[in-house]
């Protein structure tokens, strides 16, 4: 007992020993870290006691500090569950108006008001590369909605006329920008063409486009289709309704104004492809063609799709699915080539004579077809016997047995009788115009779901270029073709004092493209 008694006296003297030890700031600096806090939590704990009323005091304050953040995010909870609540409110309200509205309202509002276009230079969405440089102008008041085939608004087709931008929405809306295209500063206004294309497309055959129960912004099948502009006159394309639910791509014309364009027929069929009734028991607007390409001051060319009235593309006596080279005084018409699924580029080169057509492919298969002219039989281009695009959902598809007996889309051409595309792209890049650039035999592609641009040279003196040549990843087999990302779906493209101009359709801008 007295040994413990001892023992515990010991232990008790030094510990005293070690406190008056660390009193001297010398010996205490020969502790580590680890130590002092040993030290000060087991054996001088009784000194630190000021410090430790100090951190409870810290302590308290953080404690007070958060419970006065969490009363405030539970009252900005409050606030936003108020908020969001108020917000669904105002979105269902909005959808319920939008049910009852459709894009084609907003445009025809700004076609009757005769307002101004005004657009502004997007810095953000502008860029430049080792090729290119590009300038993007976004709408800034009266926006386009009317589109053709996107979930964005809207579409459009571009041409030039005394160095001014014309401008034709699909809904139907012509104007002209009032700066001449070598003085573009930040701001581009157009000022509207007062026309009567509603006495031929308009609100009536807009409506039709929800007849398919789309969501509103899913775009419009039935719409302005191209614009040309040659010397005086201005040509319009557009799909015709031409009895009760039937319709074909049809053709107008009249004198080229500022002020006010009378326009009048200058080609249409009473053929035409019926919504409901109909042999394949299918029917897409979005496939019908339109392109309009002069070639001097008696003869056009115009495109027509298949409406995908599949059948009508291997009928010589039919007007779907052709090139159709029309005689502009006497308005009679030859077909120059057949076998097209969706026409929806034509380029003339004058230098060769030759025609270059880009057209969209089913699941992949979009093509450009060389097309040689005044030739005495029509050139074939197999549409809907062959293709190398498969119809959508593919050979596995048991709704596509039936369709693959009278349709096989063979991957070969030239096995069946028909000619080979130049080049085809697999998967499609939603092909859309086609165009010459200044040098010889160079010439570019847009693309729509690709939202790029497809420079290529063709030399046709080069025995090594055989056909078709495949395009995968933005390479071709044994053509030179450069890629060119833009962003956005390209529907029309022009070449003008050596600079092109896009129409981009996910945000209704325009780009100015200057080569580096």
């Amino acid at each position: 007992m007295i040994i413990i008694r001892n023992f515990i006296l010991f232990i008790f003297f030094i510990i005293l020993f070690i406190n008056f030890l660390l009193d001297f700031s010398g010996v205490n600096d020969q502790f580590g870290k680890n130590g002092k806090q040993f030290i000060a939590k087991y054996l001088v704990a009784h000194k630190n006691t000021i410090n430790l009323e100090k951190e409870i005091k810290e302590l308290k304050k953080d404690r007070n500090k958060f419970e006065r953040l969490k009363i405030m995010f539970e009252e900005v909870y409050i606030d936003l569950k108020d908020d969001t609540v108020e917000m669904e409110y105002k979105s269902n309200t909005l959808d319920r108006i939008f049910e009852q509205i459709d894009p084609y309202e907003f445009d025809l509002n700004i076609k009757k008001s005769n307002s101004d276009l005004e657009f502004k230079f997007n810095s953000e969405h502008s860029f430049s590369n080792d090729d290119i440089n590009t300038r993007v102008y976004s709408p800034h008041k009266n926006i386009l909605l009317y589109g053709i085939a996107n979930h964005f608004p809207a579409s459009g087709y571009l041409e030039t006329y005394n160095n001014n931008l014309i401008l034709m929405s699909a809904s139907g809306v012509l104007a002209y920008s009032n700066t001449e295209l070598e003085n573009l500063k930040d701001n581009l206004i157009f000022n509207q063409i007062k026309t009567n294309i509603g006495k031929f497309i308009g609100e009536e055959q807009f409506r039709k486009s929800r007849i398919h129960d789309f969501d509103w912004l899913e775009g419009g099948w039935f719409s302005i289709k191209d614009i040309n502009i040659y010397k005086d006159q201005i040509f319009i394309s557009y799909t015709r309704e031409v009895r009760e639910n039937c319709w074909n791509t049809s053709l107008l014309h009249g004198k080229m104004n500022l002020k006010l364009i009378i326009f009048e027929n200058l080609f249409t069929s009473d053929e035409c492809v019926h919504f409901y009734d109909n042999i394949d028991n299918e029917f897409n607007a979005h496939q019908s063609g339109g392109r309009i390409i002069n070639v001097n001051d008696n003869t056009l060319l115009f495109s027509i799709g298949d409406f995908r009235s599949r059948f009508r593309a291997q009928d010589k006596n039919s007007i779907f699915s052709k090139i159709l080279e029309i005689n502009k005084k006497t308005d009679d018409y030859k077909v120059i080539s057949m076998g097209h699924r969706n026409p929806q580029g034509l380029f003339f080169d004058s230098k060769n004579n030759i025609l270059l057509e880009a057209e969209h492919g089913p699941e992949g298969g979009d093509e450009i077809n060389l097309i040689k002219l005044n030739q005495q039989e029509i050139p074939n281009y197999g549409w809907a016997i062959s293709s190398y695009g498969e119809h959508y959902g593919g050979k596995n598809a048991s709704y596509n047995k039936k369709k693959y007996v009278k349709y096989p889309l063979h991957k070969s051409h030239t096995e069946y009788g028909f000619i080979e595309p130049l080049i085809y792209f697999d998967p499609s890049i939603g092909i859309s115009q086609i165009i010459g650039v200044n040098e010889q035999n160079k010439y570019v592609v847009a693309s729509m779901k690709d939202e790029s641009l497809y420079f290529f040279d063709l030399d046709y003196d080069d025995e090594n270029i055989t056909s078709p040549n495949k395009v995968v990843n933005g390479r071709a087999e044994n053509i030179k073709i450069n890629r060119v990302n833009i962003g956005e779906r390209i529907r029309d493209v022009i070449y003008y004092n050596k600079k092109l101009y896009l129409y981009l359709e996910d945000t209704a801008s325009l780009a100015e493209i200057s080569f580096n």
